[in-house]
């Protein structure tokens, strides 16, 4: 279920920074031991590796991913999500910035 906002969470002060800064992202964490982060990504190509699976919401912007059980990429918006399996790696390819949100396990 999608919502625009968290209630009753804890918001890890640190930030996750890869790619000389130009991904980062915030752990947020739920009382009930769930965990996502809520992250921007700048214009650019990232390749990434995933322990859990990780299921990615675009909140705004454009990106083209290419999964690691797909030949080709495709291309997500707002509002869409798309899912990696544990222990993978993907690639995503941005012309513009990306708001997001992880959701893990």
């Amino acid at each position: 279920m999608t919502t625009d906002k968290f209630e009753n969470v804890t918001i890890v002060k640190m930030a996750n920074i890869y790619f000389n800064g130009k991904v980062t992202s915030r752990n947020i964490l739920f009382q009930d031991g769930t965990h996502k982060t809520l992250g921007v990504m700048l214009p650019g190509d990232y390749e990434f590796g995933t322990g859990d699976r990780e299921l990615m919401e675009i909140l705004n912007g454009e990106l083209e991913v290419m999964l690691p059980s797909k030949n080709e990429a495709a291309t997500f918006v707002l509002g869409q999500s798309f899912e990696v399996s544990s222990n993978s790696r993907f690639k995503v390819k941005l012309k513009f910035s990306v708001d997001y949100c992880c959701s893990y396990g």
